[in-house]
């Protein structure tokens, strides 16, 4: 059998990065950009910020900032009109997964004749051609969608709503720009909810069953940035040292993510399409019970990461077993909600987010098999 490993992202890193974009775009054969954004992202002046940097290269831009956190497909067709609507031949994505996620999708749009509800699960095929260049700043540490081949959205189809995942390499940035200033005036909750996910993403990658081992270390050491800076970033927000370590676990989250990753993140893909729940926040409710799910495939893997977090114990028994603990310290201590209940979750919704979560292919990357009463099951340990 032979697998594929490819890490083929150009990333600029560092104060001053965002400095850079309008050279970058000139090197991609950019003269107009369309700026894709939030309006949290316009009103924290992150987007002028890139605009002057394009300007200083002599590169128009034109901004559209209706990206919201769960995206939708019905946004990505609005980016695709106000990308052709301003002549702009370049993209430059600003703000968190959302906006990325949607900057890659418009690119399909307006260049193939295909509807994104048609790319979930292996549609990312039909993708073919050259798509228009890419720049991604991301202004949060969480997803690591600026190095990662995938692009999530809800559908939105004969009133029915949908998460969706595209995957293909022709999704990926040309260029990431991670700039640690520009997360410095994200606030506390949204720094804790983002970088659950790129704790997820390491976690759920290593101990996901692929043959990855480039993965497997980058993986691990983003579980060590996360433990070393997530608290320290939550607690002062302007701490650059951490937000530049954050930065940094968030992108080796999305790299280490082509290996796959598993139930937590079918569970967190379902709560935030069906109920608009934080990405992050939903992230970080269902970790700690998939971790006891998994716990007897990989229990050498999961040691490892109750190691790494803090957990207490001698042997790979017991640091397994008291690594869902470790997690759930570290969401206490970055104050996020103890469970969903919390958040108003109903218990009669979770057999339809269970049936959702059942039908996204991600889940296919646990180490141990799920069906619908599993994550049923692990719905109701999160509560």
């Amino acid at each position: 059998m032979t697998v594929v490993w490819t890490f083929p992202t150009r990333v600029l890193f560092g104060e001053g990065a965002v400095e850079e974009i309008g050279r970058e775009a000139i090197r991609l054969g950019g003269h107009h950009a369309l700026i894709v954004t939030d309006a949290g992202v316009v009103e924290a002046g992150l987007a002028s910020l890139v605009g002057r940097a394009l300007d200083m290269a002599g590169v128009a831009y034109s901004v559209f900032d209706a990206v919201t956190t769960n995206p939708t497909s019905g946004q990505v067709d609005r980016a695709s009109e106000a990308y052709r609507g301003s002549h702009a031949d370049i993209v430059v994505a600003v703000g968190g997964g959302a906006a990325i996620d949607v900057a890659k999708l418009l690119r399909v749009r307006v260049t193939q004749d295909v509807a994104i509800a048609d790319l979930d699960a292996e549609g990312g095929a039909r993708i073919t051609g050259q798509l228009p260049p890419l720049l991604a700043v991301p202004t949060t540490s969480g997803t690591g969608s600026e190095v990662s081949r995938v692009a999530m959205v809800t559908i939105e189809r004969d009133q029915l709503r949908r998460r969706i995942v595209v995957s293909a390499t022709a999704l990926l940035p040309d260029v990431a720009v991670l700039d640690p200033r520009l997360a410095l005036g994200l606030p506390p909750d949204k720094t804790a909810a983002t970088g659950f996910v790129a704790l997820g993403h390491c976690i759920e990658a290593f101990c996901a069953p692929a043959l990855h081992p480039m993965a497997d270390a980058i993986a691990l050491e983003g579980i060590e940035i996360v433990a070393r800076n997530l608290e320290r970033a939550v607690r002062d927000p302007r701490d650059l040292g951490a937000r530049s370590a954050m930065m940094e676990a968030s992108m080796m989250g999305g790299v280490a993510a082509q290996k796959g990753v598993g139930a937590t993140f079918a569970l967190a893909h379902a709560l935030a399409s069906e109920l608009d729940l934080h990405h992050g926040l939903a992230v970080a409710l269902c970790l700690p019970a998939v971790l006891d799910f998994n716990r007897g495939a990989v229990a050498l893997k999961i040691a490892r990461v109750g190691r790494i977090l803090g957990a207490r114990g001698d042997d790979v028994e017991t640091l397994a077993f008291e690594a869902s603990g470790a997690v759930r310290s570290l969401r206490k201590h970055v104050a996020l909600a103890a469970g969903l209940a919390e958040l108003g979750v109903a218990e009669d919704a979770l057999p339809r987010i269970a049936a959702i979560a059942a039908a996204d292919p991600v889940h296919a990357g646990s180490p141990r098999p799920c069906d619908v009463d599993d994550l049923l099951s692990l719905l109701r340990a999160s509560m």
